[in-house]
């Protein structure tokens, strides 16, 4: 397989330069060969997720594995980079009669090898160079013997980086969660590959004995989790945080997820949480309620009479993707975007934008606008030529732009549309939240000089019918009762911790009466 300028056919990697840039140098200056050796190093591991577990980290797992009861005759690495894992369950399990890694890089699986030849004690090892995305894992782990283990680091690295990457190291691509409309095709279908491996290697295991044990980001162990129990999911599991600057120098939430399978065993549908690989007594637990993933089970038992949903909707703001035009400032009379030219639209194209990131610092005053070609989805923009031409020919100027927009949601549609707009974009009175917000803190947005906010697609919103309404909501929300709900399911080290899908559980009509009543008996009492 060959992939740029780095030769992966023969045993070792192979760089070379067909074609030096004279700008560069010759390609022979040692600092300017070093430099680009050290880029294309750093390209591979990025393609790769290649982040080489250390042999002490390791050392860890495997002993907290053997004192918490793991056995095991099989182990199995899906993508055993050096081997360390290997060696270090050969050290911690001797009992076992079989290893088997694979890993699709050649001089991976040479140090593997070597590694497992070295441990000073006969062992039956194969390590494979081998694709694990093109591998039955079910037919795989039918054929070792039981109690398993699967352990292992699979790749810290997104399908949808990988496609930018140009890469074919990618698993079958597939709307994996039957998601609908615009979230099939925007960041919500993004997933980490080292969760599709999960995945596949959680669902082959149910119904065996044996134990999964893998390094990933805490995010990506929540998302397999939940995954899992749908369908039944593992008898017990936990999560450990792992420090993963000082093992990895990355600065990502990290941890090692264990799953542990019985024949016959139903799930606890329970996840104890551990703040370290050497913590005895578990600090909290997960656990899977009503479809959903929830923290802290027992305080989802006191507020789960506030779910479900009712008629209001949760809206998310305006996506454009296209900011350094539509996004302009304003200096005293004059409107600048983001390329440092003076702009001159229609007044009726021109709306205060709040952006998430001012929303989530709980700033409520707009220090933008938005040029918005469309008032709807799908609404045609041609129309802009005659009702707005000033707007028409500013959006004609950079028409480059927005024809090189990558997401595929503009396909088909008319030059400059925009998504996420429609009459309840417009509205004079919101409740709005960050999706970035770091606090479960909501606000009243009313009013910019005569014109309506509009937020941009990192916010949510509800659109309110006038003052009184969105201030009755705004306490509503804000409500301790409010915020112990939306506890249940709001995960701070997300990226987007807040999304329309959390906040669409509660139903407010539920919470409204509830407080009322509690109103009602403090008076009595």
């Amino acid at each position: 397989m060959c992939r740029n300028n780095m030769c992966m056919c023969g045993s070792t990697p192979r760089l070379y330069n067909a074609d030096p840039d004279p700008a560069k140098g010759s390609g022979t200056d040692d600092g300017c060969a070093a430099r680009w050796i050290a880029s294309v190093a750093s390209n591979e591991r990025t393609e790769f997720g290649d982040f080489q577990t250390p042999p002490s980290l390791a050392r860890l797992v495997c002993g907290l594995l053997g004192r918490s009861g793991v056995s095991a005759r099989s182990v199995l690495e899906p993508s055993c980079g050096e081997g360390v894992f290997l060696e270090e369950a050969a050290r911690a399990f001797p009992e076992v009669v079989r290893f088997l890694g694979f890993d699709i890089q050649p001089h991976y699986v040479e140090a593997s090898r070597h590694r497992m030849a070295s441990l000073g004690r006969p062992v039956s090892a194969e390590v494979r160079l081998q694709d694990f995305f093109r591998v039955d894992c079910t037919e795989l782990l039918r054929q070792l013997d039981e109690p398993l283990l699967v352990i292992g680091n699979p790749p810290w690295v997104t399908n949808s980086h990988l496609s930018r990457l140009g890469s074919r190291n990618v698993p079958e691509k597939a709307n994996r969660d039957r998601l609908r409309g615009i979230d099939a095709v925007t960041g919500k279908s993004n997933f980490d590959v080292s969760q599709w491996m999960i995945d596949r290697l959680l669902e082959s295991m149910r119904g065996r004995c044996g134990t999964l044990a893998v390094l990933c980001k805490t995010r990506v162990a929540r998302a397999a989790l939940t995954r899992a129990w749908r369908d039944g999911g593992p008898a017990e599991a936990a999560i450990y945080r792992v420090d993963a600057m000082l093992h990895f120098g990355a600065a990502v939430d990290a941890c090692l997820l264990v799953c542990r399978f019985q024949s016959g065993a139903k799930s606890t549908r329970r996840c104890a949480l551990y703040s370290d690989l050497n913590a005895v007594d578990p600090t909290g637990e997960l656990g899977y309620e009503a479809g959903r993933l929830v923290q802290d089970p027992d305080r989802y038992c006191r507020v789960e009479h506030l779910a479900g949903g009712g008629p209001h909707r949760w809206r998310s703001g305006i996506k454009h993707d296209c900011a350094r035009v539509l996004e302009l400032r304003r200096d005293g009379t004059s409107y600048w975007n983001g390329l440092g030219q003076r702009v001159e639209v229609e007044d009726e194209s021109l709306f205060p934008l709040l952006k998430g990131s001012r929303l989530a610092r709980g700033l409520t005053e707009p220090d933008r606008w938005l040029v918005v070609p469309q008032l709807s989805v799908g609404a045609d923009t041609s129309r802009l030529r005659d009702e707005r031409p000033r707007t028409w020919n500013y959006l004609e100027s950079h028409a480059e732009r927005f024809d090189r927009r990558a997401s595929t949601i503009y396909r088909g549609r008319s030059r400059f549309s925009i998504f996420g707009v429609g009459e309840y974009s417009f509205s004079a009175w919101k409740i709005a939240i960050a999706g970035f917000a770091k606090s479960l803190r909501f606000h009243k947005l009313g009013l910019c000089e005569n014109r309506p906010i509009v937020l941009d697609d990192t916010c949510y919103f509800l659109p309110c019918s006038g003052e009184k309404e969105a201030e009755l909501r705004l306490s509503l929300l804000n409500h301790p009762m409010a915020v112990s709900f939306f506890s249940c399911f709001v995960f701070w080290d997300m990226k987007r911790p807040v999304t329309a899908e959390i906040l669409h559980q509660l139903d407010l009509e539920r919470l409204g009466r509830e407080v009322r009543d509690a109103s009602r008996q403090c008076v009595v009492g």
